[in-house]
C-alpha cells in the first residue's frame, strides 16, 4: 500500500508525537503512540501485500494470491531485498502450475535475493529441481535435490525429495 520510505517517515512522525506527548505529561498517549509506530516499522520489514498473498495461498486461493501480488508495482523499489525474494518466490509458485520457464526464472531470482527461512529456500530448490527434471537436466536436478535435502532440517519435504530422487533414477 505505502512505499517503504513512507512507512518509515510515518513511523518517525508518530515517534516524534509520542516524545512530545511524554514531555507534555501524557504518558498513556505516548506509550500508545510508540506501540502504534511499531506497526509501521513491522510493515517496513514485512510487506502487507505479501502477507495477504501468503494468507490467500494458505487458503488455497491461487487467483487471490496472484491478485495481491499484482498490486505491487515496481517491486525493485517498493520492497526490501528479502521481500523481493519472497515476491519472486510466490510468483514462481503461482507460475509453476502453468508456465515452467517463467517459474524457473522467478525461483532463481528468489534464491539469488535470499529467503529468510530455510524451509522456503528448500521448497524453492525442490521446485527448481522438478523443473530441471522435466527439462532432462539430470545433473542440475541432482544438485538442487541435495541442496534442498540439506536445507530441510525438519524433514517436511523428505517424502517429496525421495520421490523426485526415484524419478531421477528412471531418467
Amino acid at each position: 500500500m505505502f512505499h517503504k520510505n513512507i512507512k518509515l517517515f510515518i513511523a518517525a512522525l508518530i515517534i516524534a508525537t509520542a516524545i512530545w506527548q511524554f514531555t507534555e505529561g501524557n504518558i498513556g498517549n505516548g506509550i500508545f503512540l510508540l506501540l502504534f509506530s511499531s506497526v509501521f516499522i513491522f510493515l517496513y520489514f514485512k510487506n502487507e501485500l505479501i502477507l495477504l498473498a501468503f494468507l490467500s495461498l494458505r487458503k488455497q486461493d491461487f487467483p487471490g494470491a496472484l491478485r495481491w501480488l499484482n498490486l505491487i508495482k515496481n517491486p525493485e523499489t517498493a520492497l526490501v531485498q528479502k521481500q523481493q525474494g519472497y515476491y519472486n518466490y510466490l510468483n514462481g509458485l503461482m507460475l509453476s502450475q502453468t508456465n515452467l520457464g517463467q517459474a524457473e526464472k522467478y525461483f532463481k531470482k528468489a534464491i539469488a535475493l535470499g529467503l529468510n527461512m530455510d524451509q522456503d529456500l528448500a521448497l524453492a530448490k525442490l521446485n527448481l529441481a522438478g523443473i530441471a527434471m522435466t527439462k532432462r537436466r539430470k545433473l542440475e536436478a541432482t544438485t538442487l535435490l541435495n541442496e534442498a535435502k540439506k536445507l530441510d532440517k525438519q524433514n517436511m519435504l523428505k517424502e517429496q525429495i525421495k520421490q523426485m530422487k526415484d524419478q531421477l533414477k528412471r531418467i
